[in-house]
Protein backbone atom coordinates (compact mmCIF):
# COMPACT_ATOMS: atom_id res chain seq x y z
CA UNK A 1 0.00 0.00 0.00
CA UNK A 2 1.30 3.51 -0.47
CA UNK A 3 3.62 5.28 2.52
CA UNK A 4 4.01 8.56 3.15
CA UNK A 5 6.68 9.07 1.01
CA UNK A 6 5.15 10.56 -1.91
CA UNK A 7 7.30 13.18 -1.53
CA UNK A 8 10.22 11.11 -2.76
CA UNK A 9 8.39 10.70 -5.80
CA UNK A 10 6.65 14.18 -6.48
CA UNK A 11 10.11 15.60 -6.48
CA UNK A 12 11.89 13.29 -8.66
CA UNK A 13 8.99 14.00 -11.26
CA UNK A 14 9.62 17.81 -10.79
CA UNK A 15 13.06 17.13 -11.16
CA UNK A 16 12.62 16.10 -14.29
CA UNK A 17 10.39 18.37 -15.37
CA UNK A 18 11.83 21.51 -14.46
CA UNK A 19 14.22 19.94 -17.08
CA UNK A 20 11.56 19.42 -19.78
CA UNK A 21 9.72 22.65 -19.26
CA UNK A 22 12.58 25.29 -19.00
CA UNK A 23 12.19 27.61 -21.89
CA UNK A 24 14.04 26.62 -24.76
CA UNK A 25 16.51 24.68 -22.44
CA UNK A 26 17.87 27.95 -21.18
CA UNK A 27 21.39 27.54 -20.07
CA UNK A 28 20.60 29.73 -17.07
CA UNK A 29 18.06 27.99 -15.23
CA UNK A 30 14.30 29.26 -14.62
CA UNK A 31 11.59 28.96 -13.03
CA UNK A 32 8.86 26.17 -14.52
CA UNK A 33 6.35 27.10 -17.02
CA UNK A 34 2.66 26.64 -14.99
CA UNK A 35 2.09 23.58 -17.99
CA UNK A 36 5.32 22.24 -16.02
CA UNK A 37 3.97 23.00 -12.49
CA UNK A 38 0.43 21.58 -13.61
CA UNK A 39 2.28 18.28 -15.20
CA UNK A 40 3.99 17.90 -11.92
CA UNK A 41 0.75 17.92 -9.40
CA UNK A 42 -1.22 15.60 -12.23
CA UNK A 43 1.63 13.09 -11.16
CA UNK A 44 1.17 13.42 -8.05
CA UNK A 45 -2.69 12.46 -8.03
CA UNK A 46 -2.26 10.00 -10.55
CA UNK A 47 0.83 8.07 -8.81
CA UNK A 48 1.85 5.95 -5.74
CA UNK A 49 5.39 5.28 -4.95
CA UNK A 50 6.10 1.92 -2.53
CA UNK A 51 10.14 1.76 -1.65
CA UNK A 52 11.78 -1.24 -0.95
CA UNK A 53 9.52 -4.27 -1.65
CA UNK A 54 11.42 -7.53 -1.22
CA UNK A 55 11.10 -9.71 -3.79
CA UNK A 56 13.85 -12.20 -3.09
CA UNK A 57 16.40 -13.14 -0.79
CA UNK A 58 19.65 -14.26 -1.50
CA UNK A 59 22.73 -14.68 -0.55
CA UNK A 60 21.49 -13.20 2.84
CA UNK A 61 20.59 -9.83 1.12
CA UNK A 62 16.75 -8.75 1.16
CA UNK A 63 16.63 -7.56 -2.52
CA UNK A 64 14.05 -4.69 -3.03
CA UNK A 65 12.47 -3.10 -5.63
CA UNK A 66 10.57 0.50 -5.69
CA UNK A 67 6.77 0.39 -7.37
CA UNK A 68 6.12 3.83 -9.09
CA UNK A 69 1.80 2.56 -9.70
CA UNK A 70 -1.11 4.54 -11.49
CA UNK A 71 -3.82 4.85 -8.43
CA UNK A 72 -6.46 6.81 -11.15
CA UNK A 73 -7.11 3.53 -12.82
CA UNK A 74 -7.79 -0.05 -11.98
CA UNK A 75 -7.15 -1.20 -15.67
CA UNK A 76 -4.26 -3.22 -16.28
CA UNK A 77 -1.43 -0.48 -17.12
CA UNK A 78 1.59 -1.28 -19.32
CA UNK A 79 4.60 -1.79 -17.31
CA UNK A 80 8.49 -0.57 -17.55
CA UNK A 81 10.90 -2.85 -14.99
CA UNK A 82 14.01 -0.67 -14.83
CA UNK A 83 17.49 -1.97 -14.07
CA UNK A 84 19.94 0.43 -13.22
CA UNK A 85 23.74 0.29 -14.07
CA UNK A 86 27.37 0.56 -11.90
CA UNK A 87 29.03 -2.06 -13.90
CA UNK A 88 28.09 -4.98 -11.95
CA UNK A 89 29.92 -3.71 -9.13
CA UNK A 90 27.94 -0.31 -7.69
CA UNK A 91 25.42 2.38 -7.66
CA UNK A 92 21.95 1.25 -6.85
CA UNK A 93 18.39 1.56 -7.99
CA UNK A 94 17.39 5.20 -6.42
CA UNK A 95 20.64 6.45 -8.49
CA UNK A 96 17.98 5.98 -11.57
CA UNK A 97 15.12 8.10 -10.63
CA UNK A 98 15.88 10.47 -13.50
CA UNK A 99 16.20 7.66 -16.25
CA UNK A 100 12.78 6.05 -16.06
CA UNK A 101 10.61 9.07 -14.76
CA UNK A 102 9.65 10.12 -18.71
CA UNK A 103 7.96 7.17 -18.80
CA UNK A 104 5.98 7.67 -15.50
CA UNK A 105 5.03 11.18 -17.49
CA UNK A 106 3.43 8.39 -20.60
CA UNK A 107 1.39 6.95 -17.84
CA UNK A 108 3.42 3.47 -17.14
CA UNK A 109 3.53 1.49 -13.99
CA UNK A 110 7.52 0.96 -13.07
CA UNK A 111 9.08 -1.35 -11.32
CA UNK A 112 12.77 0.01 -10.14
CA UNK A 113 14.81 -3.25 -9.26
CA UNK A 114 18.06 -3.54 -7.49
CA UNK A 115 20.71 -6.57 -7.22
CA UNK A 116 23.50 -8.25 -6.19
CA UNK A 117 26.40 -6.62 -6.88
CA UNK A 118 30.02 -8.24 -7.75
CA UNK A 119 31.24 -7.80 -4.39
CA UNK A 120 28.11 -9.76 -2.99
CA UNK A 121 27.79 -12.76 -5.20
CA UNK A 122 29.45 -13.31 -8.75
CA UNK A 123 27.89 -13.71 -11.95
CA UNK A 124 25.51 -14.83 -12.70
CA UNK A 125 23.53 -14.03 -9.84
CA UNK A 126 22.28 -10.42 -11.17
CA UNK A 127 20.92 -12.13 -14.04
CA UNK A 128 19.32 -14.58 -11.77
CA UNK A 129 17.88 -11.73 -9.41
CA UNK A 130 16.42 -9.60 -12.65
CA UNK A 131 14.94 -12.90 -13.61
CA UNK A 132 13.46 -13.19 -10.53
CA UNK A 133 12.54 -9.60 -10.18
CA UNK A 134 10.53 -10.46 -13.77
CA UNK A 135 8.74 -13.59 -12.10
CA UNK A 136 7.48 -11.27 -9.12
CA UNK A 137 5.88 -9.06 -11.79
CA UNK A 138 4.15 -11.99 -13.45
CA UNK A 139 2.69 -13.15 -10.00
CA UNK A 140 1.44 -9.69 -9.13
CA UNK A 141 0.27 -8.65 -12.21
CA UNK A 142 -3.44 -9.22 -10.82
CA UNK A 143 -3.04 -7.20 -7.95
CA UNK A 144 -0.74 -4.26 -9.20
CA UNK A 145 -2.95 -3.83 -12.42
CA UNK A 146 0.24 -4.92 -14.82
CA UNK A 147 -0.25 -5.55 -18.07
CA UNK A 148 1.65 -8.28 -19.05
CA UNK A 149 1.22 -8.12 -23.07
CA UNK A 150 3.13 -4.67 -22.34
CA UNK A 151 5.70 -5.38 -20.41
CA UNK A 152 9.23 -3.78 -21.12
CA UNK A 153 12.32 -4.09 -19.46
CA UNK A 154 15.14 -1.21 -19.85
CA UNK A 155 18.76 -0.24 -18.33
CA UNK A 156 21.61 1.79 -18.59
CA UNK A 157 24.99 0.30 -19.11
CA UNK A 158 25.28 -2.70 -17.00
CA UNK A 159 21.34 -2.26 -16.54
CA UNK A 160 20.96 -2.16 -20.03
CA UNK A 161 23.12 -5.79 -20.25
CA UNK A 162 20.94 -7.28 -17.41
CA UNK A 163 17.65 -5.77 -19.56
CA UNK A 164 19.04 -7.91 -22.85
CA UNK A 165 19.35 -10.88 -21.08
CA UNK A 166 16.40 -10.79 -18.83
CA UNK A 167 14.22 -10.25 -21.39
CA UNK A 168 16.15 -12.52 -24.09
CA UNK A 169 17.22 -15.24 -22.00
CA UNK A 170 14.90 -18.71 -22.54
CA UNK A 171 14.36 -21.06 -19.38
CA UNK A 172 16.31 -23.53 -20.75
CA UNK A 173 19.53 -21.52 -19.65
CA UNK A 174 18.78 -22.86 -16.16
CA UNK A 175 19.10 -19.54 -14.36
CA UNK A 176 16.11 -20.14 -11.91
CA UNK A 177 18.09 -21.26 -8.95
CA UNK A 178 16.85 -18.73 -7.00
CA UNK A 179 12.98 -18.97 -7.84
CA UNK A 180 12.47 -22.21 -9.55
CA UNK A 181 9.26 -23.33 -10.62
CA UNK A 182 8.13 -20.04 -11.69
CA UNK A 183 7.55 -19.50 -15.35
CA UNK A 184 9.15 -16.82 -17.31
CA UNK A 185 6.26 -14.12 -18.48
CA UNK A 186 7.13 -12.94 -22.15
CA UNK A 187 8.85 -9.71 -22.20
CA UNK A 188 7.08 -7.37 -25.27
CA UNK A 189 10.33 -5.22 -25.90
CA UNK A 190 13.71 -4.69 -24.33
CA UNK A 191 15.62 -0.96 -24.10
CA UNK A 192 19.18 -1.32 -23.37
CA UNK A 193 20.65 2.09 -23.32
CA UNK A 194 24.48 1.15 -24.45
CA UNK A 195 24.68 -2.17 -22.96
CA UNK A 196 26.70 -5.14 -23.66
CA UNK A 197 25.62 -7.35 -25.89
CA UNK A 198 28.42 -9.95 -26.04
CA UNK A 199 30.03 -10.71 -22.95
CA UNK A 200 32.69 -12.62 -24.28
CA UNK A 201 34.19 -10.44 -26.32
CA UNK A 202 33.99 -7.62 -23.43
CA UNK A 203 36.10 -10.09 -21.67
CA UNK A 204 38.93 -10.03 -24.04
CA UNK A 205 38.63 -5.57 -24.93
CA UNK A 206 42.01 -4.74 -24.57
CA UNK A 207 41.50 -1.07 -24.65
CA UNK A 208 39.17 -0.62 -21.91
CA UNK A 209 39.80 2.70 -19.95
CA UNK A 210 42.00 2.73 -17.03
CA UNK A 211 39.96 1.15 -14.28
CA UNK A 212 37.06 0.38 -15.80
CA UNK A 213 37.54 -3.81 -15.86
CA UNK A 214 34.22 -4.39 -14.09
CA UNK A 215 33.23 -7.39 -16.01
CA UNK A 216 36.63 -8.73 -14.98
CA UNK A 217 35.48 -8.15 -11.47
CA UNK A 218 31.85 -9.14 -11.84
CA UNK A 219 33.38 -12.59 -13.01
CA UNK A 220 36.10 -12.78 -10.41
CA UNK A 221 38.59 -15.74 -11.05
CA UNK A 222 35.88 -18.64 -11.65
CA UNK A 223 37.54 -21.22 -13.50
CA UNK A 224 34.60 -21.76 -15.88
CA UNK A 225 34.61 -17.82 -16.89
CA UNK A 226 34.79 -17.69 -20.61
CA UNK A 227 31.58 -20.21 -20.14
CA UNK A 228 29.78 -18.57 -17.74
CA UNK A 229 30.63 -14.88 -20.31
CA UNK A 230 28.62 -16.73 -22.93
CA UNK A 231 26.00 -17.77 -20.67
CA UNK A 232 24.79 -14.42 -19.96
CA UNK A 233 25.78 -13.16 -23.45
CA UNK A 234 21.95 -11.66 -24.25
CA UNK A 235 23.12 -11.91 -28.13
CA UNK A 236 23.35 -15.55 -27.65
CA UNK A 237 19.63 -15.73 -27.10
CA UNK A 238 18.86 -14.15 -30.48
CA UNK A 239 15.82 -15.72 -32.25
CA UNK A 240 12.75 -14.86 -34.39
CA UNK A 241 9.93 -15.90 -31.27
CA UNK A 242 11.65 -12.96 -28.78
CA UNK A 243 10.85 -9.32 -28.08
CA UNK A 244 11.38 -6.72 -30.37
CA UNK A 245 14.52 -4.62 -28.84
CA UNK A 246 15.81 -0.76 -29.05
CA UNK A 247 19.20 -0.07 -28.67
CA UNK A 248 20.65 3.58 -27.76
CA UNK A 249 24.86 4.28 -27.68
CA UNK A 250 26.85 6.73 -28.15
CA UNK A 251 29.89 6.92 -30.84
CA UNK A 252 32.18 8.49 -28.41
CA UNK A 253 31.22 6.12 -25.26
CA UNK A 254 34.90 6.15 -23.55
CA UNK A 255 33.82 2.76 -21.51
CA UNK A 256 32.14 0.94 -23.49
CA UNK A 257 32.42 0.07 -27.66
CA UNK A 258 29.14 1.71 -28.83
CA UNK A 259 29.97 -1.72 -32.09
CA UNK A 260 28.24 -3.65 -28.96
CA UNK A 261 25.06 -2.40 -29.85
CA UNK A 262 25.72 -2.73 -33.66
CA UNK A 263 26.50 -6.08 -33.58
CA UNK A 264 23.17 -7.22 -31.33
CA UNK A 265 21.06 -5.32 -33.97
CA UNK A 266 22.81 -7.07 -36.73
CA UNK A 267 22.21 -10.56 -34.77
CA UNK A 268 18.36 -9.13 -34.10
CA UNK A 269 17.69 -8.31 -37.73
CA UNK A 270 19.50 -11.73 -38.80
CA UNK A 271 16.36 -13.60 -37.51
CA UNK A 272 13.86 -10.77 -38.62
CA UNK A 273 13.42 -9.58 -34.86
CA UNK A 274 12.28 -6.25 -34.30
CA UNK A 275 15.15 -3.82 -33.71
CA UNK A 276 16.23 -0.35 -33.56
CA UNK A 277 19.25 1.21 -33.08
CA UNK A 278 20.25 4.84 -32.28
CA UNK A 279 23.83 5.98 -32.33
CA UNK A 280 23.69 9.33 -30.59
CA UNK A 281 26.58 11.82 -32.44
CA UNK A 282 29.02 12.53 -30.23
CA UNK A 283 27.30 10.54 -27.48
CA UNK A 284 29.61 9.68 -24.83
CA UNK A 285 28.32 6.48 -22.01
CA UNK A 286 25.16 8.53 -21.35
CA UNK A 287 25.04 12.21 -20.36
CA UNK A 288 22.83 12.79 -23.63
CA UNK A 289 21.83 16.57 -23.86
CA UNK A 290 18.01 16.96 -23.62
CA UNK A 291 17.59 17.73 -26.95
CA UNK A 292 19.13 14.01 -27.61
CA UNK A 293 17.23 12.44 -24.89
CA UNK A 294 13.59 14.10 -26.78
CA UNK A 295 14.60 12.97 -30.10
CA UNK A 296 15.37 9.20 -28.41
CA UNK A 297 12.14 9.08 -26.64
CA UNK A 298 10.39 10.37 -29.67
CA UNK A 299 11.54 7.45 -31.55
CA UNK A 300 11.74 5.26 -28.67
CA UNK A 301 7.64 5.42 -28.52
CA UNK A 302 6.91 5.23 -32.12
CA UNK A 303 9.13 1.96 -32.35
CA UNK A 304 6.55 0.83 -29.04
CA UNK A 305 4.04 1.56 -31.32
CA UNK A 306 4.93 0.10 -34.50
CA UNK A 307 5.36 -3.30 -32.01
CA UNK A 308 2.14 -3.18 -30.17
CA UNK A 309 3.89 -2.60 -27.29
CA UNK A 310 1.90 1.27 -26.81
CA UNK A 311 -1.10 2.21 -27.75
Amino acid sequence: MPINRRSFEIWAAFSFLLLLFNTAFAQEPTFPSEEGMRAAFQLRARYAMTPNITYLLASGVDLKLDLYQRIDTDKPMPTLIFIHGGGWIGLNKEYSIGAFMPWVMMGWNVVNVEYRMAHVALAPAAVEDCLCALRWVAQHAKDKHFDLSRLVIAGESAGGHLALTTGLIQESAGLDRECPGMPLPRVAAVVSWFGVGDMEKLLHQDNLPPGRDDAITWFGSMPNREAMARLVSPIHYVRKDGPAVFLIAGNEDPILDFHQSVDMDAALKRVGEPSELMIINHGLHGHFTPEQQITIYSKLRAFLKSNHVEP
